[in-house]
């Protein structure tokens, strides 16, 4: 079964790439996409909502019962960089009004997936939606961004270093701010500042158990919000 994800997303993820291009001209951070689904939830005031790119949107994918056993709201949307994130922050994140956001962004920024962007703004696109969420009252877990030393889809592309340097500042960031951090990335490189081929087959989309690793991660820093 774990092996039919992994082919699945293979498979589909030039297609998702394909449908956000041909919807970009018209609706560049992809609003439409979870319209229906927000308009439908209801008793979200104690939710967790997950707001990320492919990474996010295939977590649930490999793993559902992650997400329907704990009520969270998985809001990825496969391809999209932290600019087109922060457009749709408001409509998939805090119209919603949980308690709790995860923030998991930026390596489609490195891809350059919509352009040319540096670190600094990648950074500055993450702070923005760090500070919607304090203003709304919603804690932040904020993650690095996972180890990847190539991109399938864009191979003249070295992003084992910026990985870093975005991973650096994030950190800096959420120590100074006392924002609660999860480090995925020291959990799941390898020595070639990768993603082993253990927790994926592409090097960039985590597997079942590469999921499980961020999954056990991800939960201890959502419980330092919510003691169950």
């Amino acid at each position: 079964m774990q092996n039919f994800f992994t082919i699945l997303i293979l498979v589909t993820f030039p297609i998702c790439n394909y449908s956000q291009d041909t919807t970009m001209n018209k609706d560049w951070p992809n609003l439409n996409k979870y319209a229906t689904e927000n308009s439908q939830l209801t008793n979200t005031t104690n939710s967790v909502v997950f707001m990320g790119d492919s990474i996010t949107e295939f977590w649930k994918v490999n793993d559902e019962a992650f997400f329907t056993s704990n009520s969270f709201i998985d809001r990825g949307i496969s391809g999209q960089t932290t600019p087109q994130m922060l457009l749709r922050f408001r409509q998939d994140v805090i119209e919603l009004k949980p308690s709790v956001v995860v923030i998991l962004a930026g390596i489609n920024d490195i891809a350059e997936n919509t352009g040319p962007i540096t670190i600094d703004e990648i950074m500055g696109n993450i702070i923005s939606m760090v500070e919607l969420a304090k203003n709304n009252k919603i804690k932040v877990v904020l993650c690095t961004v996972l180890p990847s030393n190539h991109f399938y889809w864009n191979p003249k592309m070295e992003p084992a270093d910026k990985v870093i340097a975005l991973n650096q500042l994030i950190s800096n960031y959420a120590k100074k701010n006392k924002i609660t951090y999860v480090d995925y990335y020291t959990a799941m490189v390898d020595d070639a500042k990768g993603l082993p081929k253990k927790y994926s087959a592409d090097g960039v989309h985590p597997n079942l158990e590469g999921y499980k690793v961020m999954e056990g991660l991800v939960v201890k820093g959502i419980l330092t919000y919510i003691k169950k």
